[in-house]
C-alpha cells in the first residue's frame, strides 16, 4: 500500500512538474520576431508557419480602471465613461429610440476541453477575466438628458438568456442569439423590460465551442437576418463533421425562417456591418492559431453571397495549413478568396462599425470603419487591446495604409491590462460607444464640438446594356459595326468608340 501512495505522489509529481514547466514555457519563450504592424494592411507580411503543440502564451491579467483613469484617445477625440459597473458586457445594439442594449455574458458553462487541456485552459481564461460564469442577462442603458452618460439602468431581460450575444431589431421585432439558437421576440422600443416568451426560434444553432459569440446582422431592408457562427476549435481538431453549420455565415429569411449558408471558411466572424458605399455586408474574422505568434492576421473583409475564406485548409488566399489532413473541397484553391484589410496576427478582433453619416467623431473619421482588437492570448508580446479606424476610399475599400488609433492605453505594461475593448455601436448622438468587458464599462469616444458627418455617397456604376442580338464576325458577311459593340480590325475584334 505504502509502495503504491509512493508511486501514486510520484507520478502526481510528475504531471504537476511537466505542467508548471509547460506554463512557464509557453509564458517565456518563443517571442514574436516581426513589429506588429508588419501583419496589418492591405498587404501583411506571411512569415513561415512554426506549427506548436505548446503554443507561445502572454497572459495578461486586468486590473480594471481608478475612478480617475480612462483610456487614451486619438488625435482630436476625447473619451469618458457612458456606463460602469456592468458585469462583463461584451455587446451592444442601440435602438431607435436611443437606448443600449448590453449583453453581460460570457461562455456557457462546461464550454472548455475535459482532462489537462481544459484545466489549463480554465486557468488561462480565469488570468485574463475570461473565466467567470455568465451571467446571461441583458440590461437597458438610458441617457434621457442626453449628457452623454446613462443615468438609468433596467434588468432587460435574463429569462431564457443563455450566453446572449447577437441583437437586431427592426419594426416591432427584436432578435436575439443565445450561442444555440436564434430567437424572435415582440418589442417596442420605449419599454425597459422584455416580457412574454419567444414568438418562436429562428434557427438552432451548433451550440458552445472555442467561439460561442452569435453576431446578428439584419438585412437593409429587413428581409432577412444574418448570423456569425464561429468554429468550434482551432483547425478543426475535432473533425469536420464535428464543425457543421460552424465557421460561416448563415442567412435566415425574416418571414419564413428558412435559411441558407451565406458564406463559408470564416473561422470565427464576429463584428458585421454594411459598407455605406458598396451596399456589401463586411465582417471582422479571428484567423487560427498556434503556428507561431506572427500567424495569422486577424482580418476585415467584405462577405459576397457565396464566400469562401478557406478555413481550415488555406488562409490567407493561397497558403494551406499542412497540419490540416481531413479531405479539402475540390479545386477549392482556385475559389477561395483574399481578405481585403489585416488587422494583425492574434489582435483579438471583435466589434466593428462603419461611420455611415451623422457621426461626431471629425472629418478623419468620416469614411471607413471602426474595429475593437481585443487582445489575443497567442502572442507575446501582448497586441491589440485597442480600437482603430481604418480609412475608406470613395469606392469603398480599405486604403493602402495602417488603422488610425481611436482607443489606446488600456495595457498598463507587459503583464497587465486596465481592460478589453470588445464592441462597438453608436449611441443616439453620434458618439462611438465601446464596450470594455473585463472591467465592466461602456465608454463614450467623441470629437468635441464635431458637426455630424455628411451621409457617405454610395458607389453607382454603369452596368453593361443587355445585347439585342450576337454577330459571329467569323461567318461571312458579317461586316461594319457588330450588335455586340465590336468593330471588326485587321486581325481581331476592336471595342467600338477606342
Amino acid at each position: 500500500m505504502r509502495s503504491i501512495l509512493i508511486k501514486s505522489g510520484l507520478l502526481l509529481g510528475a504531471v504537476v512538474l511537466v505542467g508548471a514547466g509547460t506554463i512557464a514555457w509557453s509564458q517565456y519563450s518563443n517571442t514574436s520576431d516581426l513589429p506588429f504592424d508588419d501583419t496589418v494592411g492591405k498587404d501583411p507580411k506571411l512569415v513561415e508557419p512554426d506549427p506548436q503543440w505548446i503554443p507561445s502564451v502572454k497572459l495578461v491579467e486586468t486590473v480594471g480602471w481608478a475612478a480617475n483613469e480612462a483610456p487614451k484617445a486619438g488625435e482630436g477625440l476625447a473619451v469618458a465613461r457612458f456606463a460602469e459597473g456592468l458585469d462583463h458586457p461584451r455587446t451592444m445594439l442601440t435602438l431607435p429610440n436611443g437606448d443600449v442594449l448590453v449583453a453581460e455574458t460570457n461562455a456557457p458553462a462546461g464550454n472548455k476541453p475535459k482532462g489537462l487541456t481544459g484545466i489549463v485552459m480554465g486557468w488561462m481564461m480565469g488570468k485574463v477575466g475570461a473565466g467567470e460564469a455568465s451571467p446571461d442577462k441583458i440590461v437597458l442603458l438610458r441617457d434621457a438628458d442626453g449628457d452623454g452618460k446613462a443615468e438609468q439602468r433596467f434588468d432587460f431581460r435574463s429569462a431564457d438568456m443563455h450566453s446572449p450575444s447577437g441583437m437586431a431589431y427592426r419594426d416591432g421585432k427584436l432578435y436575439i442569439a443565445n450561442h444555440d439558437k436564434v430567437l424572435e421576440f415582440a418589442f417596442q422600443p420605449g419599454a425597459t423590460k422584455l416580457d412574454g416568451k419567444p414568438l418562436r426560434t429562428m434557427m438552432d444553432l451548433p451550440p458552445a465551442g472555442n467561439h460561442w459569440m452569435r453576431n446578428l446582422l439584419l438585412s437593409q431592408d429587413g428581409k432577412q437576418l444574418y448570423v456569425a457562427v464561429g468554429s468550434a476549435t482551432n483547425i478543426a481538431d475535432e473533425g469536420m463533421e464535428a464543425e457543421t453549420g460552424r465557421a460561416a455565415i448563415w442567412e435566415i429569411d425574416v418571414d419564413t425562417a428558412r435559411r441558407r449558408q451565406f458564406a463559408a471558411g470564416m473561422r470565427n466572424p464576429n463584428g458585421l456591418g454594411w459598407n455605406p458605399s458598396t451596399g456589401e455586408m463586411w465582417s471582422t474574422v479571428q484567423e487560427r492559431d498556434m503556428l507561431g505568434p506572427d500567424l495569422v492576421p486577424d482580418y476585415l473583409t467584405n462577405v459576397p453571397v457565396g464566400a469562401q475564406y478557406g478555413w481550415p485548409w488555406i488562409y490567407w488566399k493561397t497558403t494551406f495549413d499542412e497540419r490540416v489532413q481531413w479531405p479539402m473541397q475540390t479545386y477549392m484553391l482556385e475559389y477561395t478568396r483574399k481578405p481585403e484589410y489585416a488587422m494583425g496576427a492574434h489582435a483579438g478582433t471583435l466589434g466593428m462599425v462603419f461611420a455611415n453619416g451623422g457621426n461626431r467623431m471629425g472629418a478623419k473619421f468620416a469614411n471607413g470603419a471602426f474595429v475593437a482588437r481585443h487582445g489575443s492570448w497567442n502572442r507575446r508580446p501582448a497586441v491589440g487591446y485597442d480600437v482603430v479606424f481604418v480609412p475608406f476610399d470613395a469606392n469603398g475599400n480599405p486604403q493602402n495604409g495602417k488603422p488610425i488609433p481611436v482607443l489606446s492605453g488600456f495595457l498598463k505594461d507587459g503583464s497587465h491590462t486596465h481592460g478589453r475593448p470588445t464592441w462597438l455601436a453608436w449611441d443616439k448622438s453620434g458618439s462611438l460607444l465601446v464596450s470594455d468587458d473585463t472591467a465592466g464599462v461602456v465608454w463614450r469616444v467623441q470629437a468635441p464640438g464635431a458637426a455630424p458627418t455628411a451621409a457617405i455617397k454610395p458607389v453607382e456604376t454603369e452596368h453593361m446594356k443587355p445585347l439585342k442580338e450576337i454577330k459571329d464576325p467569323t461567318i461571312p458577311g458579317a461586316t461594319g459595326n457588330l450588335e455586340a459593340g465590336f468593330t471588326k480590325g485587321p486581325d481581331k475584334l476592336l471595342p467600338t468608340g477606342h
